[in-house]
Formats: structure tokens, C-alpha cells, sequence
């Protein structure tokens, strides 16, 4: 389910964005990683996106439990905004793997809900 205005709702599941994704993050005071979907035709090709986009440490070990452990971090994560790019194409092409990378946005962003450290994902 995707909820509309972020900046009037916590950051729970998806959520559209808005037109300035950078307005948004600058008005809530949270960073912004924007990751393009756009040509990502494949795992391999996904993990090597999210770890340029999302300025990933060099430690990332490119799978699933990586991506978790370095997104739900307390220690390095503060208020974050990742804006998916391309969203709805990736998931029409790539379903399984769009689920399993909401899936693990979406366990990040609760952990570090737990944290208080605010993590939006829109789309």
C-alpha cells in the first residue's frame, strides 16, 4: 500500500513522492538517495545499483542480508529519504526481485523505527 503525503505521516511502507523529493528532504531535515531502476535488469545489476546510489560503505557484501545490516544501522543511518526511481516499471519487469528488496526496505525502515531514526521510502 502506498501512502500519500510523507511529510504528514510517519515513514510507514511506501510512500509517493513528491514532486521535489529534495525540497522534501531538506524540509524534514533527512538525507536523500534517490535510486534509479530505471535499467537494473537483474540482481547483480540491483546490488551494484543501490551500492552506488545509496553511497553504500565499501563493505557492502552485495546480497540481502548486507543490505539489511547496513540500512538498519543505527550507528551509520540518520533521518533518510531513498527515492525509488522507476519504481513501478522495475516491479512490472522484476516482481520477485522488487518484492524482496521492498521486503528489505521495509524491515530497515522498522529496526530502525525502534532506533527513532526515520527512513521514508518512496516511489
Amino acid at each position: 500500500m502506498i501512502n500519500s503525503n510523507p511529510l504528514l505521516s510517519a515513514p510507514v511502507g511506501l510512500q509517493q513522492a513528491p514532486a521535489d523529493p529534495q525540497l522534501t528532504a531538506a524540509g524534514i531535515g533527512a538525507s536523500l538517495r534517490q535510486l534509479d531502476l530505471t535499467g537494473v535488469d537483474g540482481k547483480a545489476e540491483l546490488m551494484h545499483q543501490l551500492a552506488r546510489d545509496l553511497t553504500l560503505p565499501a563493505h557492502f557484501g552485495r546480497n540481502w542480508d548486507a543490505l539489511y545490516d547496513v540500512l538498519s544501522d543505527p550507528q551509520a543511518m540518520n533521518a533518510t529519504i531513498i527515492c525509488l526511481k522507476g519504481w513501478t516499471d522495475f516491479q512490472a519487469r522484476h516482481g520477485e526481485l522488487a518484492a524482496t528488496l521492498e521486503s528489505v526496505l521495509l524491515e530497515a525502515q522498522t529496526a530502525l523505527a525502534g532506533a527513532e531514526i526515520p527512513l521514508w521510502v518512496l516511489v
